[in-house]
């Protein structure tokens, strides 16, 4: 039987991803302050999503579990890049800035792909490339407040930065070579690549379990709560939801829909954290997503089966 598409429901699927991703960010500061350090959290989100992910799969689609030697080298560069080193360097970003101002520096991604596309792999796109290029400069530099006194910490800016250039890569390794793959397979041996990871760079009897009793200052939630939510409400839940709306909108709806992830985790931040944006950072960052939207559709012919870029925050 056919599908048909319902772009309402696809609308509505990456809406509520974007917000449960936005909400993520405010929760992983609420834990990270309790003392869980970028490594830690990373590895224990991983871990987690890892496990409910691979018995969702044994549940429903065991048989596509099943991976070849050739595929190897791109699960784990796949794994390292978008889903252990973006999240590290996200967590670190937004632990030395406010939540809206990392995930807008990250945001740059698609900018970085689309003159990736442009230089390297000699693809045509449209002149409104340049103008979303120059918006996303503008706006960085708004957020940044660069006719004064540098107020974001350097190496939070750094994170951020590297986390952009880590997210573009992982797009393009999404639209290259891996695309085979139905999208919980790959996601599980994703995480599960990010899990490694973290467990070779803070091994988990390195691990003080007594801080999962502890409760965060804001709010006095306990840590095993808001880990809880970052597993399940922060990784599996949106991304099963934007895999989902693949089925229903094309991966360039998708991505300029997701863009309300960072206005949505501003609000969030400003709400529960009391981080507050002056108008000229909340000016750039406009000026940031309007540039991303141009830059998202600047390419002439992008391919149908590419998926939708989801950023692993």
């Amino acid at each position: 039987m056919n599908h048909q598409p319902r772009p309402a429901v696809g609308v509505a699927m990456v809406l509520a991803g974007s917000i449960l991703f936005a909400v993520n960010g405010t929760v992983s500061k609420l834990a990270s302050a309790t003392g869980i350090d970028a490594p830690q959290l990373t590895t224990l989100r991983a871990s987690g999503a890892a496990l409910g992910l691979f018995a969702l799969a044994l549940a429903l689609r065991p048989k596509r579990l099943r991976i070849t030697r050739r595929e190897v080298p791109m699960l784990v560069a796949y794994g390292l890049a978008g889903f252990f080193l973006v999240p590290m360097l996200y967590f670190v970003a937004i632990n030395r800035m406010p939540v809206g101002i990392g995930l807008l520096f990250e945001y740059t991604a698609p900018v970085l792909v689309a003159l990736w596309a442009r230089f390297v792999q000699g693809h045509a796109v449209r002149p409104r490339l340049w103008a979303g290029l120059a918006a996303c400069l503008a706006g960085l530099a708004c957020v940044a407040e660069i006719w004064g006194r540098l107020r974001l910490d350097a190496l939070g800016v750094a994170a951020a930065l590297t986390a952009a250039v880590l997210l573009a890569a992982y797009y393009l390794l999404s639209a290259r070579g891996v695309t085979e793959r139905d999208t919980l397979s790959l996601t599980a041996y994703a995480f599960g690549v990010s899990a490694l990871a973290g467990a070779a760079v803070r091994p988990w009897w390195n691990f003080d379990l007594s801080a999962l009793g502890a409760t965060s200052e804001t709010g006095h939630l306990p840590v095993w709560l808001l880990l809880v939510y970052i597993v399940i409400g922060g990784s599996i839940a949106p991304y099963l939801l934007l895999a989902g709306a693949m089925r229903h909108l094309p991966p360039t709806s998708v991505g300029i829909i997701g863009m309300s992830e960072p206005v949505v985790a501003t609000a969030v931040a400003w709400l529960v954290l009391h981080e507050h944006l002056n108008a000229a950072q909340i000016g750039g960052g406009a000026l940031i997503l309007f540039g991303v939207a141009l830059a998202e559709t600047a390419r002439v012919k992008a391919e149908p089966s590419d998926p939708a870029p989801v950023p692993p925050n």
